[in-house]
């Protein structure tokens, strides 16, 4: 009598409702901060990482069963478990990177890359039935997301890039306003604009400063924009 390893259908419903209840959790906090890749780019992904692992448990409890059923073929037939897991891994960096947006000024969308990435880690173990890992790994991802920023008391870096045309008047200002806020300027790059054929420059300074973390940075842009100085504000991470 040969024995039977394959998954009842009511185990892989269960883990493919566990990978889309853990990526709709995951993929809601980064679509209500309006990141990138929001619940379905997580649901799927996490669905899709649960179902390799599940093919992969049924090939080799496939060659399970065909090695208990013959017996002299035991050395012919064979499989690797960790073969499309490790191409799921590696994968996921791709369409990970597709979220990192780069320019010359800011580097966005890191956090959703490696949420991606994470998630996909814990539909392979949800696929693959480890659920002390998959339950443990869940909350711990999601407490990275959502209450480590309440927990640890890291200081807030932004960098704001403003453009104005009279330094006498518009540096002074943005400074006075900034140190009034209890803001902390760590770097400031500077590129200065020449019209053709126009006497004035105009400037573009971006600031790197540290932030209190109460401060609110839409009103910080909204009052500096109240010199009519300044041409252009905006905080790019």
């Amino acid at each position: 009598m040969v024995a039977e390893f394959h998954l009842s259908m009511l185990e892989i419903l269960f883990r493919l409702a566990l990978a889309i209840i853990m990526g709709g959790a995951i993929g809601y906090e980064r679509e209500y901060k309006s990141r990138p890749a929001g619940m379905k780019t997580h649901i799927l992904v996490c669905v899709g990482a649960t179902l390799i692992a599940l093919i992969q448990q049924e090939i080799s409890w496939n060659s399970i069963e065909f090695a208990i059923a013959h017996p002299k073929m035991v050395g012919v037939v064979g499989t690797d478990e960790a073969r499309l897991i490790a191409q799921v891994v590696s994968g996921i960096g791709f369409l990970g990177a597709g979220t990192i947006v780069m320019n010359k000024q800011s580097v966005t969308g890191l956090t959703t890359a490696a949420s991606i990435w994470s998630i996909a880690a814990l539909g392979l173990a949800a696929g693959m039935g480890f659920y002390q890992i998959t339950l443990i790994g869940f909350i711990v991802i999601l407490g990275a997301l959502t209450f480590v920023a309440f927990v640890v008391p890291a200081p807030r870096t932004r960098r704001l890039l403003l453009e104005f045309e009279h330094w006498d008047k518009s540096h002074p200002f943005i400074m006075t306003t900034l140190k009034t806020k209890g803001i902390t300027i760590d770097n400031m790059d500077l590129e200065v604009k020449r019209v053709a054929d126009e006497a004035f420059r105009t400037y573009s300074v971006i600031y790197t400063m540290t932030l209190p973390r109460d401060l609110d940075e839409h009103q910080l842009m909204l009052d500096l924009s109240d010199s009519p100085e300044i041409l252009k504000v905006r905080i790019l991470n």
